[in-house]
């Protein structure tokens, strides 16, 4: 192994691919986040098979479960988005451990958790780290009233999504109404969430050694007025600055991003994206992602790259985290 690396991160434990045995990347599935998730599958699996790992993709959970019967999987690197047939929300985490399988990324709790972004909230209050404002939203809720309690601007999304998907930026009570024709159809909790006016960052966690390390933070600069599905798939013309602060602000989101994702129960990788407030400086917390995109555009590829840590080498570490002598499981 030749990476090179730098900011004290240990080196790979891992020198001979077989160790890993019969990879399956797990991609696609049936969520909202299907297409993008597919795309970071593809990557994985020629990263990985261009490190020599046996790795062979995987579309969706009903199919693995077959594989797994049939002896054809030793590790599963998951890389499924969302929930309802995605592989972030813990389902999968448990089929794993009770069929004895190593995978990626973080476990039954810490993915449950972090896929509910207003229970994540709630713990992160309890322990003083600070996140938005927020307001929880069932079936039937009067929108209308949760915005006069926070107070506009907010934004209104989906509590177990993410991507972007149903996310509505709410600037002026008449905003409401696509958000309220949304929830119309939506069978799951909305969340209202105080919009911080400011930077928007991210920070990729990464398993080195024993335990964890955030990577440099990186600051969001889309061309539009938001960072939407468009500006973070699509567009490119959004700007991605590594790192994204200096200083002792970098140091202070850094650590308060692991403390998050530590707090969460989340392990082996993840992103942790946050706001800070323009007028403060002040950070918010606003969710994890257990398992991050890994496409053209994704952001913890990127923050790897800063510290030497390139995307093959990525995928390999990733992969490592699965293993017991690794991280404990």
């Amino acid at each position: 192994m030749n990476t090179p690396l730098s900011a004290g991160f240990a080196p790979p434990r891992i020198a001979d691919p077989a160790a890993f045995g019969r990879v399956a990347v797990l991609m696609g599935g049936t969520s909202a986040e299907r297409e993008v998730s597919l795309d970071s599958g593809r990557n994985v699996l020629e990263a990985l098979q261009a490190r020599g790992v046996d790795a062979f993709a995987v579309d969706g959970i009903p199919a693995l479960v077959d594989l797994i019967r049939d002896g054809r999987v030793d590790r599963v690197f998951n890389i499924l988005h969302g929930n309802k047939g995605g592989g972030e929300d813990g389902v999968l985490q448990g089929l794993l451990e009770a069929l004895g399988v190593p995978y990626t990324g973080s476990g039954v709790l810490g993915s449950a958790l972090s896929m509910d972004k207003i229970r994540t909230k709630q713990v992160w209050l309890s322990l003083g780290l600070p996140t938005p404002r927020f307001v929880r939203l069932a079936a039937g809720d009067d929108m209308h009233a949760a915005a006069k309690t926070l107070g506009l601007p907010v934004f209104v999304k989906p509590s177990c999504e993410g991507s972007s998907v149903g996310a509505f930026r709410i600037l002026h009570e008449d905003d409401l109404a696509a958000a309220e024709a949304f929830a119309a159809g939506y069978d799951g909790e909305l969340l209202m969430e105080q919009m911080v006016v400011g930077d928007e960052l991210t920070v990729g966690i990464l398993a080195d050694g024993s335990g964890h390390r955030a990577l440099p933070s990186i600051r969001i600069v889309p061309k539009g007025e938001w960072y939407d599905y468009n500006a973070k798939y699509i567009a490119e013309d959004t700007q991605y600055l590594c790192p994204g602060l200096a200083g002792e602000a970098e140091a202070d989101i850094r650590r308060i991003s692991l403390a998050a994702f530590e707090a969460a129960g989340c392990r082996g990788w993840g992103r942790v994206d946050v706001m800070r407030d323009r007028a403060s400086g002040a950070f918010h917390l606003l969710e994890v992602n257990t398992a991050p995109g890994m496409t053209s555009h994704s952001l913890v590829p990127k923050a790897a790259g800063q510290v030497g840590i390139d995307f093959e080498a990525l995928c390999w570490r990733v992969l490592e985290s699965s293993m017991p002598e690794v991280a404990d499981r």
